[in-house]
């Protein structure tokens, strides 16, 4: 009897976690955009599976996913915590997830930068390692939009208040499952660069290499003791491999897009029908080992005898599909003294029998510019350029030997 009754109340405590789990996903009746409310019936269990996962996450302070911002704890309590959802930025349809995060950062000892960060790497990533590998094979979401809210305590005229400050972060596929899954410090960096993020309505870059030199943000309703971080604010200029400095901050990035819009856009019209452009993705200029990259984001289809292991499939794209564009590029690019290089980054599905036997990864080659011109010239070899430069495969750097790869 004993033992049925446990049972029972085993079955009862696992139907209890997946009701709550489900609190953290929107209805799809509350959604007005009919192809956004159909993905959120179509990914119900991929969406709860994010709930739970991040139910069952450990977070320095209190931390409820919120349909709505910028309550205070007991307010929270009381009110819904559906966050999970469909929702379109910037024309792309993207998981989006918004919740308030019960830290206070004392205003006069971490100045936004650091708030920023902090919040970021002990909320919004968190949030985004349970949310990526759920969702990166999917076609259906382009990117990832988080949005926090956390508090500052500051003083006005003598007395001391508590405000508000809201963090929103997005980033697309690719450099979200760059940033989650690789180890490299470089390219999680290059990857959320290539995002991004808002402090209260305004463009911020977070550094994930600053370093707090105490303590973290104070649990409410504590006095906030957080230590000074170093004020990252100020962008110092990077060394590019030929020792020329760059500005590498986003509104440098910003300028120097700015002045290649119009060979950028033509490259784009003219190779699109062999490069195969991802059209949601125009190509950016990105940061990678403190050089600023060309991204080009592109769709790589390959038959079914590609298949096999990723280093094979790496080689083959490059083989069948990148190596073909490189000297078309190349031709475009004039003048490159203020960038150093050109990304290609792939996105390379495996065709089957069948849509589910099909297989996909993420494949990304830096090539500097210097060996680009070498290979153009018919001087170097593609096993040449790939040596020289460098190859990422589902967010981590691999060595790639092209033939060795394609005989496996």
């Amino acid at each position: 009897m004993l033992d049925h009754k446990n049972r029972i109340l085993g079955l009862v405590l696992v139907l209890l976690a997946a009701t709550v789990s489900r609190t953290q996903v929107v209805s799809p009746s509350e959604i007005k955009d009919p192809r956004l409310r159909s993905l959120q019936v179509q990914y119900n269990d991929e969406l709860t599976e994010v709930g739970r996962d991040l139910l069952a996450t450990k977070f320095d302070y209190p931390f409820y996913m919120s349909a709505t911002l910028d309550l205070d704890q007991s307010q929270q309590q009381r009110a819904s915590q559906r966050s999970i959802r469909f929702d379109h930025y910037e024309d792309r349809t993207v998981l989006a997830i918004t919740g308030n995060y019960f830290a206070a950062y004392s205003e006069d000892k971490i100045n936004g930068e650091s708030r920023a960060r902090n919040s970021f790497l002990k909320v919004v990533l968190p949030i985004l390692k349970a949310a990526v590998p759920r969702f990166q094979s999917i076609d259906d979401v382009q990117g990832y939009a988080v949005e926090i809210s956390h508090h500052v305590r500051g003083s006005a005229l003598g007395v001391a208040v508590e405000q508000p400050e809201n963090l929103m972060v997005f980033l697309r596929q690719t450099d979200a499952i760059r940033l989650v899954a690789s180890t490299d410090a470089d390219a999680q960096q290059s990857a959320l660069l290539n995002g991004k993020a808002f402090l209260n309505g305004e463009p911020i870059s977070i550094w994930l290499n600053a370093e707090l030199h105490q303590q973290s943000p104070s649990p409410k309703p504590a006095p906030a003791t957080v230590s000074r971080v170093e004020d990252s604010s100020q962008f110092a200029p990077h060394s590019n491999s030929s020792g020329a400095q760059r500005d590498i901050s986003p509104q440098g990035l910003e300028k120097l897009q700015d002045s290649k819009q119009d060979v950028v856009s033509k490259l784009v019209k003219d190779l699109d029908a062999q490069a195969h452009f991802v059209p949601y993705a125009p190509p950016g200029f990105v940061v990678f080992r403190q050089g600023i990259y060309l991204e080009l984001s592109l769709n790589t289809r390959l038959p079914p005898s590609a298949a096999g292991s990723r280093y094979k499939i790496a080689a083959t794209a490059f083989d069948e599909h990148i190596a073909r564009l490189l000297r078309p590029v190349a031709a475009y690019l004039d003048d490159e003294s203020d960038f150093d290089g050109i990304s290609f980054s792939t996105t390379v599905t495996v065709g089957g029998k069948t849509e589910n036997e099909e297989a996909s990864e993420a494949v990304e080659f830096f090539f500097p510019i210097s060996l680009l011109r070498c290979y153009q010239r018919y001087d170097c070899t593609g096993q040449q350029l790939i040596d020289g430069g460098a190859v990422l495969v589902n967010g981590e750097r691999v060595s790639l030997d092209l033939q060795a790869a394609e005989r496996s």
